[in-house]
């Protein structure tokens, strides 16, 4: 996706209609919300991380999912990524100001989530 899907206020009517097919806001409400998406946004709400360091972080997660998965939130402008020209490559991957705006909600959701449940018991 190449252009943003933001707005300002007063723009309300032209909001897009994510349930259109053709509605190109909703193939980025698909990277966000898909197995791997969360939790990557989830991830690199406090840290900028590498992307050892980011598959470490999510477990379960592949080499090809996480690429993939990076690929398609760099593309929307969620994530920004570096590459350190060292051998081997160094790249670093983060959250946007947009990025940061929209994993604020996704935070809230986990926190109340992990609030709700009951305390874990020792096994």
């Amino acid at each position: 996706m190449t252009g943003s899907v933001q707005l300002g206020r007063g723009e309300a009517d032209k909001r897009y209609d994510v349930f259109h097919t053709d509605c190109p806001a909703r193939d980025m409400v698909d990277h966000v919300t898909s197995r791997w998406g969360i939790w990557v946004l989830i991830s690199l709400r406090n840290n900028d991380l590498r992307f050892f360091e980011l598959r470490e972080s999510i477990q379960g997660v592949s080499e090809k999912m996480l690429a993939q998965t990076l690929r398609a939130l760099v593309q929307d402008d969620l994530v920004w990524r570096t590459v350190e020209p060292t051998t081997p490559p160094q790249v670093t991957y983060g959250l946007t100001e947009f990025g940061r705006n929209v994993s604020e909600p996704l935070v809230e959701l986990f926190d109340r989530i992990t609030r709700w449940l009951p305390p874990r018991t020792a096994d």
